[in-house]
């Protein structure tokens, strides 16, 4: 227990920097240590397999071919990768310096997706239109505000999200054809910044909208 502790103050808190004629591991400016004897450079690269580690996030099901969309960390971030039939290799989809950690399908013929990120972690998350054929992306939101991936309608004509473009505090509620962004429209003001879709009535004449007041008061 005591080498694991070692080795994981050499991984996570001293980190990569180091010193070339001694060869040993040098912690960070941002550090103060006090007793800690050297750690070699290649006790940290023994140590590499346990700080470094990704995982697959299942996402979505292709509606209408055995397909999946994952997320998944090949290099700095996480992004989205398409798994074409089962036991498949993923394909990288996106290949941003941001994280992406959401995506969806169009629910019924699945031509193109949805996916959702933000631009060094602003948490202004932007929604995006990704068409499987060309790998062509488009921009559905403004850039600058936050937006939620929001909620496919019954048919798949239509998405319901959350936005704060009206005045960058209230999270307004907000339809559009993905497949034409100049359909985009509010359709509901409202006041507070925890509004969230969860599902259309079946007619799609209505929907359902979730508001988060606090962790012990919300309200559908």
């Amino acid at each position: 227990m005591k080498t694991l502790r070692i080795l994981l103050f050499a991984s996570i808190f001293l980190g990569p920097s180091v010193s070339n004629s001694a060869d040993v591991v040098v912690p960070g400016d941002n550090l103060v240590v006090d007793g800690i004897p050297a750690i070699p450079r290649s006790l940290a690269e023994e140590v590499g397999r346990y700080r470094d580690f990704r995982r697959a996030r299942f996402l979505d099901w292709h509606p209408v071919r055995k397909e999946m969309l994952i997320g998944t960390r090949f290099g700095n971030t996480n992004q989205l990768h398409h798994v074409k039939f089962p036991g498949g290799a993923r394909t990288q989809l996106t290949f941003y310096d941001d994280n992406v950690f959401v995506g969806r399908y169009q629910p019924t013929h699945g031509r193109y997706l949805i996916f959702g990120k933000d631009v060094d972690g602003n948490e202004q998350y932007q929604n995006y239109r990704y068409d499987l054929d060309t790998g062509d992306i488009s921009l559905l939101t403004d850039g600058k505000s936050r937006n939620s991936q929001g909620v496919w309608s019954r048919n798949g004509s239509r998405m319901a999200y959350t936005s704060t473009r009206r005045n960058g505090r209230d999270t307004d509620l907000y339809v559009i054809d993905p497949s034409d962004p100049k359909t985009d429209r509010l359709v509901a003001q409202l006041s507070g910044g925890g509004w969230s879709p969860l599902d259309w009535s079946p007619d799609e004449r209505r929907i359902l909208v979730h508001e988060f007041v606090s962790v012990n008061e919300a309200y559908l």
